[in-house]
């Protein structure tokens, strides 16, 4: 297995990345044939881990896992149990998931304050790390 190949391999679990997988990646795209300008952009939007699991999408057990601490030893509701499933299943697609979009359709249609409607506040502080740590591990 190429060293790209490992990058794309952690971005999929969700595994931290070294700015070697960052340079890899960067690699991969200029063999590839990608503009420099193009990559740039990408770079800009996000950056190129960011834009690959986009593209490979996310590994629906290691989306789980990120959800495992907050989930562990609680009885949720059946809205809250379907709330957070539907993050990872757009995690799972998507690679990636701004917490804005908590509070917008499909999410709003459980309540129409988005997930604020669904768990007390301090859950919603929760569950907006978890994503912004599941975004953060798309860079090195």
């Amino acid at each position: 297995m190429l060293t790209g190949d490992f990058a794309v391999l952690k971005l999929r679990r969700n595994e931290p990345l070294t700015a070697t997988d960052i340079a890899e990646l960067d690699r991969m795209f200029a063999e590839a044939g990608v503009e420099n300008a193009s990559i740039d952009r990408i770079k800009a939007d996000g950056g190129l881990g960011r834009f690959v699991r986009s593209l490979v999408g996310f590994d629906r057990e290691a989306a789980k896992f990120a959800f495992g601490g907050f989930l562990a030893g609680r009885n949720l509701t059946a809205n809250q149990m379907e709330f957070v499933d539907m993050i990872i299943d757009y995690l799972t697609e998507r690679g990636v998931m701004d917490p804005k979009l908590l509070y917008e359709t499909p999410f709003a249609d459980f309540d129409s304050n988005g997930v604020e409607g669904v768990f007390a506040h301090a859950d919603v502080v929760r569950l907006v790390n978890i994503l912004r740590d599941v975004a953060a591990r798309t860079a090195a």
